[in-house]
């Protein structure tokens, strides 16, 4: 459905694969349930296509988003420096802040290293695909003939 949109919309391939790229680079960020909103409004300040950023977005979904989230904090932790966060032993809003940034900043840092990476890697792939995707023949569903 998603590739279907992308090669249907009536762009050239650099403002799609400029779009799905942003999108792509929001959607591994850790901000999880405003990556549309954010993808968006850059899409809109940037002047970039808004619907493949919408698409791009979700490279990160319910199913994806645990593996790409553990990978981006195992690898910012270790740029970092730091040992993994640990649960806190009292409940208190101090001890859950204090362990909020001990996941947040290494998160952030994986996330943008990551988000850049698959970013240039979804550019170049989809501007080398939707030209080729865009000469194949795509059915559309059969309708039953009305009679008249």
């Amino acid at each position: 459905m998603n590739l279907l949109l992308l090669v249907r919309l009536r762009k050239s391939p650099d403002e799609i694969a400029k779009g799905l790229a942003l999108g792509v680079l929001v959607g591994m960020t850790p901000t999880f349930g405003f990556q549309m909103v954010i993808a968006v409004f850059l899409a809109f300040l940037l002047r970039e296509n808004r619907i493949a950023a919408l698409v791009g977005v979700w490279v990160t979904n319910p199913l994806t988003a645990p593996i790409i989230y553990a990978l981006e904090y195992e690898s910012g932790r270790l740029l970092l420096g730091l040992d993994r966060a640990s649960l806190p032993t009292e409940f208190s809003f101090t001890a859950f802040k204090d362990l909020g940034f001990d996941v947040l900043l290494p998160l952030s840092v994986g996330g943008l290293i990551y988000g850049f990476l698959c970013a240039a890697l979804a550019y170049a792939l989809t501007l080398r695909l939707i030209p080729i995707v865009k000469t194949m023949r795509i059915r559309r569903w059969p309708r039953p003939r009305r009679p008249f």
